[in-house]
């Protein structure tokens, strides 16, 4: 089969923007260039309700996928969710209640469907085949990896160093990934940086099943809004359900120095136009400029362009013009107490988060700064977070 240029182009850029590894760049690149159709795996834990835009990256490179014509193969992993993948973390990850997975589930698809086409995508729930493996198939897969492997990660290498717990659970987890890509015959698994060990189990068990080893792209982690990396524990995520308004704020508060690597990994612009952009910021241009643009184009990916040039008028209305938006959310709290009325809204992941925010000057109330975390609010009274969320209460 012929490709054209255009094609080629195409596949150059799948195969390089916002990737950090191919296993083996000229092996997956002379497959596309055949014209083959591959199977290209994804796999999300549902560990939190929501999905947040540092998962859009491999989201991302599914739908370019899918622009050429290639498989797309959407696996949630109910399963391997509650056993938790404790890639990223330096402690323990604790299993969860299958109930909590449960309900973490319920809007997952509608989520990836923001980014990939359900329609034409295979969706698969891994515990259709990992709850039913016995003991003697958990053995053979088991005996594919040795013990050494697993503990010279550096996230694993630093526990047993420094004293602490390493479950037998742990070790399994790769294990049970890796067989997800022998279930579904996978061509290419997709996944952050952190999930390289895991990504390379599914390549072993694929030897030992007999199949042919999947190819691998790995993609870069995302920082949150705080500058640590995106993370809904640690509440500084951007996540796809957000009303336009709360996306829009949540870009505008982000750090200077992440605005150029949000366009590259998290939208489609073109990037000649990127290019364009971090020349502009390196040569003095105000940064918030740059991240009103960003915020439009994400909210118009999620949303609609509608949404977003709503919420940049809005924006110039609160932050330029010092005016109150035309449209305030309103809220009848539990406790009147500003610490417990930032958490029930959303505005704050628990109280030292509320406290931090406080201290820092980062909350008004009727246009007033306040830094005492025991005020109590009166009802009417309009709660200022940040520069453009505003919460009124009754």
């Amino acid at each position: 089969m012929e490709i054209d240029q255009k094609t080629r182009l195409k596949i150059k850029e799948l195969l390089t923007r916002g990737v950090d590894e191919v296993i083996d760049y000229k092996e997956l690149e002379t497959k596309l260039l055949s014209g083959k159709k591959l199977r290209i795996k994804l796999g999300i834990d549902p560990t939190s309700p929501n999905i947040h835009l540092g998962r859009s990256i491999p989201l991302l490179k599914l739908r370019d996928f899918e622009a050429l014509g290639h498989q797309i193969v959407f696996i949630i992993g109910d399963f391997t969710g509650t056993i938790g993948d404790t890639s990223d973390k330096n402690a323990e990850r604790p299993m969860l209640d299958e109930s909590v997975v449960k309900e973490n589930i319920k809007r997952y698809i509608e989520q990836a469907g923001k980014v990939i086409n359900i329609e034409k995508c295979e969706v698969y729930y891994n515990s259709e085949w990992l709850a039913k493996l016995e003991y003697r198939e958990i053995c053979r897969q088991a005996d594919v990896f040795s013990i050494n492997e697993f503990i010279s990660r550096d996230n694993i290498r630093r526990r047993l160093d420094g004293g602490l717990r390493v479950s037998l659970r742990e070790v399994l987890y790769p294990m049970m990934q890796g067989y997800d890509s022998v279930m579904i015959k996978a061509d290419v698994e997709i996944g952050g940086t952190d999930q390289r060990f895991n990504l390379l189990a599914g390549r072993e068990l694929q030897r030992a099943y007999k199949q042919e080893p999947q190819n691998i792209i790995t993609n870069p982690l995302i920082e949150g809004l705080d500058g640590r990396k995106m993370s809904s524990s640690w509440g500084n995520t951007v996540n796809l359900l957000d009303t336009p308004s709360e996306m829009f704020g949540k870009i505008m508060s982000l750090q200077d120095e992440s605005i150029i690597k949000y366009f590259t990994l998290l939208t489609r612009m073109a990037e000649d136009k990127i290019k364009e952009y971090e020349l502009a910021l390196k040569n003095g241009a105000n940064p918030r400029d740059y991240k009103i643009l960003l915020a439009k184009e994400i909210v118009t990916f999620y949303h609609s362009e509608k949404d977003a040039l709503e919420q940049e008028e809005n924006f110039i209305k609160v932050f330029s013009k010092k005016e109150m938006p035309d449209e305030i959310e309103e809220l009848k709290p539990e406790s009147y107490n500003i610490v417990a009325i930032l958490i029930e809204a959303g505005l704050a992941t628990s109280k030292t988060d509320a406290k931090r925010v406080i201290e820092q000057g980062g909350v008004k109330v009727d246009k007033e700064v306040i830094k005492d975390a025991d005020v109590i609010i009166k009802a009417g009274s309009i709660i200022q977070k940040g520069k453009i969320k505003f919460l009124k209460i009754v």
